[in-house]
């Protein structure tokens, strides 16, 4: 998987959505039913870090395969915008893309 550049970036699409479950799903309810904020200061930089390196890989990605910004780029830079779309955009787009070798 890290030996492409598609592959990281599905790496990083992988993190980006994991940070976001545990942000959302454990963090956030223990920040306002215990009143303890504490995880939520913890996990939420790391998500906003993996957050925009997702964005710049992207784009490096795009540009380094020739992506059709109108077909391929928006669609993956708008994976991660929508809350888990990093796991759909990996399915849909870059998994098959990885597998068949293909770059647009």
């Amino acid at each position: 998987m890290l030996k492409t550049p598609i592959g990281r970036l599905r790496l990083l699409g992988l993190l980006e959505g994991l940070s976001l479950l545990l942000l959302v799903g454990v963090a956030v309810p223990l920040k306002y039913l215990s009143h303890d904020p504490s995880l939520v200061r913890a996990i939420g930089p790391i998500h906003g870090l993996l957050f925009l390196l997702f964005v710049l890989n992207t784009l490096r990605v795009g540009v380094e395969y020739h992506w059709r910004f109108a077909t391929t780029t928006w669609k993956v830079l708008l994976a991660c915008i929508v809350p888990f779309g990093t796991f759909y955009v990996d399915r849909k787009i870059l998994a098959p893309m990885q597998k068949d070798g293909m770059n647009s």
